[in-house]
């Protein structure tokens, strides 16, 4: 027996990545990995409401240009989506807006690099909530709407490689990212089959801040040669993942976590290999066993 699958996402349209006249709310979405998932998706046709705390000039909100030519830029609602008021204040300002809710991205979050040894109890906290706890509040809110619509909706919980391994020197990132990840399947299963729910865990991005964080170009030139596709990844190349799972093309795609880090970071041993290698050629010495 088969099970009716939500209107919107099954068929095979001719251009099954255009959101023309859907509504998409991208958190933090006028800044970093945010500003690029906005920005392709307005130049895909959707609606976009973007958050912060703070609201940027009017110059400053993400604009594209649509297939029609036009240019289109994004709704702007001022939100702390740690606090769960104004998260499902959020939502409910784009359903006002537009009069339905198709697509959330969970992208606000980040942490500055602190020690897990001396970081407060409030600061731990705040990250927790920033990076754990608001996207919950927001697909919450998000759920409810979705829930009650035909075409049902989906949630994209940006994540972080470092949920995924070790994350010294940003602890409570980390595993609140892990935490998202593991919500993001929770979610998946409770909410099938109107809402599919996935993560997508980044690596490195190159953002506005992205020197400031690697101590300047020549260090992010270095830090971006230790990953195998030999760069950084762009806020587009987030948006492009973002799009597809927002899209028909992923009507089967639910608790899913999308790993996005251009082949990952190359085991260290083989660099204390090579290192020991190099000594040893250098020295005139043959490796291995005596003959």
């Amino acid at each position: 027996m088969s099970a009716s699958i939500p209107a919107g996402q099954h068929q095979s349209p001719v251009n099954p990545l255009d959101f023309d006249g859907r509504c998409v709310i991208v958190t933090g979405g006028a800044k970093g990995i945010g500003k690029g998932i906005t920005e392709a998706f307005l130049a895909a046709g959707a609606d976009v409401v973007v958050c912060g705390r703070t609201e940027p000039d009017a110059r400053d909100l993400p604009t594209a240009i649509g297939a029609d030519g036009t240019a289109r830029q994004a709704v702007f609602v001022t939100a702390d989506v740690r606090d769960p008021d104004q998260a499902a204040a959020l939502i409910a300002a784009a359903v006002d807006r537009f009069g339905r809710l198709d697509v959330l991205i969970n992208n606000a979050g980040g942490s500055p690099h602190v020690d897990a040894a001396t970081a407060s109890p409030r600061f731990s906290t705040s990250i927790v909530a920033l990076n754990l706890l608001a996207p919950l509040h927001c697909a919450q809110a998000a759920n409810v709407v979705m829930q009650g619509q035909s075409s049902g909706g989906c949630i994209v919980n940006i994540a972080s490689v470092s949920g995924l391994r070790p994350s010294p020197g940003t602890a409570a990132y980390g595993a609140a990212k892990a935490g998202l990840i593991s919500l993001s399947q929770s979610l998946a299963v409770e909410w099938a089959p109107l809402v599919r729910v996935n993560a997508l865990s980044a690596g490195l991005v190159a953002t506005e801040s992205a020197d400031d964080h690697y101590g300047g170009p020549a260090g992010t030139a270095a830090v971006a040669a230790t990953v195998p596709q030999g760069r950084f990844g762009t806020p587009y190349d987030i948006a492009g993942i973002c799009l597809f799972l927002a899209s028909p093309l992923a009507a089967y795609v639910t608790g899913a976590n999308v790993v996005a880090h251009g082949g990952g970071e190359r085991p260290a041993f083989l660099e204390a290999v090579e290192r020991v290698q190099a000594g040893t050629d250098h020295s005139g010495a043959q490796g291995g066993a005596a003959p």
